[in-house]
């Protein structure tokens, strides 16, 4: 039997975050995987020379702890077109409304004009709604009302056209949930992101930054294809033994930490509620297409309404031409929930042809992504500055803070802490960052 400071279940975000706080104060920490691979949901396959991650996931170097923690300049950052598509139908057909940061003039088009996409007054004050948020820190967020999310943007007064025709598709993208039902403290907290930084992509993809976190521990510190099936407060169970250690760390999703925790006869209410997603990759050569697509930009495109399956689409190549071989272009897209049939897979198909306006029966499917729980529901009543520790076994994980690599990694820094505490390590406090 062996015995370590600390043992983490979990070598996803929030537990590589946590090990790689505890090693550099010292700790003597161990980190136990069942997977093949660290990241727990920010995972990437190569296949035929496309990077694919699982699932449409992009990272904002504007988290503030995630750009505490890691390299960006290595991570080869690649930003996304700041705006977006929304493609409609009217009496005369197709129509794209095309909307763009208002600190990017080299992407304004007039069609962001339109009362299609709203009145001046309700863009303005909803850019008025944006700009407060982001002067907001940690628990800051907290102080506000907690309200579902459309209901704050119409108590903002945004108007109803502006956010059921371009708020509501595209958070519909990144709360995976389609009523705006969403805490308007996680919304404040997206908002506030979108504001201070461009979402991006590492050049080698998304699984670069839980790399990076592995490689910054010492080596021998993470356990991979070690499923943990039991634990105490003070130990856990795997396929080689028992492992005592001091604090135990749970850093994997609200449903197997639950599970975890009721065999070991603790109690702890967690939010299991999750939302789904499947994501599809669709390969098409340059040479079949009369045109660039979205105009050769790497612009996220939505459908103004639900015409389709399809909530969003982005071709990936134009912002990061290493995710696909010379003379093809990848297209992500996603549709809620895990339906990957065949049925699905061609209404996809047809839905992105009508999104870009262009031929899409030859594009190839390269791959697809059905990923159950993709995101924990962030619905209220939501604590975004919240404590990681809950009980004799600490938690981390998006599910205790925000569902978001800003809150995998912050949850991690607040186990870390907390384990610090119940070892009687001191440690400096200028290195605290906000959420």
């Amino acid at each position: 039997m062996t015995h370590h400071d600390v043992v983490i279940v979990g070598a996803g975000l929030a537990g590589l975050a946590a090990a790689r706080e505890l090693a550099i104060h010292g700790v003597d920490v161990q980190v136990f995987e069942a997977a093949d691979a660290a990241g727990g949901r920010v995972r990437s396959d190569v296949v035929d020379g496309f990077t694919l991650d699982r699932g449409f996931q992009l990272y904002n170097p504007a988290y503030p702890e995630a750009a505490r923690v890691l390299d960006h300049e290595a991570l080869n950052l690649h930003p996304l077109t700041r705006g977006m598509d929304i493609v409609r139908s009217t009496s005369t057909g197709r129509a794209v409304l095309r909307l763009a940061d208002p600190r990017s003039p080299g992407n304004w088009h007039t069609s962001a004009l339109s009362r299609a996409a709203g009145t001046i007054t309700g863009k303005a004050r909803f850019a008025a709604y944006a700009r407060t948020v982001a002067k907001l820190s940690g628990h800051q967020f907290d102080e506000r009302v907690d309200e579902p999310a459309q209901v704050a943007l119409a108590r903002a007064g945004v108007d109803a056209t502006m956010i059921d025709h371009v708020i509501r598709p595209f958070l519909t993208g990144v709360f995976l949930e389609p009523h705006l039902m969403t805490s308007r403290r996680f919304m404040d907290v997206v908002l506030a992101s979108f504001v201070k930084g461009t979402p991006s992509l590492p050049r080698a993809g998304m699984q670069a930054i839980p790399d990076q976190l592995h490689d910054a521990l010492p080596a021998g510190t993470v356990h991979l294809a070690t499923p943990v099936h039991r634990l105490t407060p003070a130990s856990i169970e795997t396929d080689s033994g028992t492992i005592t250690a001091s604090v135990v760390i749970v850093a994997t999703d609200a449903t197997h930490a639950s599970a975890l925790l009721e065999a070991a006869g603790l109690t702890t209410e967690l939010n299991t509620v999750t939302n789904s997603v499947t994501t599809w990759y669709h390969a098409v050569a340059t040479t079949s297409l009369p045109e660039p697509l979205a105009r050769g930009r790497s612009v996220i495109t939505v459908p103004d309404k639900r015409s389709g399956p399809v909530i969003n689409t982005v071709p990936l190549t134009y912002a990061v031409p290493s995710y696909s071989p010379d003379g093809q272009i990848l297209i992500s897209s996603s549709t809620l929930g895990v339906d990957d049939s065949t049925v699905v897979a061609q209404a996809v198909q047809g839905h992105l042809q009508f999104l870009y306006g262009a031929e899409t029966s030859g594009w190839e499917l390269v791959a697809r992504y059905p990923i159950h729980g993709a995101l924990p529901s962030m619905r209220g009543p939501l604590t975004v500055a919240g404590s990681g520790e809950h009980g004799p076994v600490i938690l981390a994980g998006d599910h205790c803070a925000t569902a978001s690599i800003q809150g995998a990694m912050i949850s991690g820094r607040h186990a870390a802490d907390a384990a610090c505490r119940r070892l009687g390590v001191v440690r400096p406090d200028d290195r605290r960052i906000a959420v």
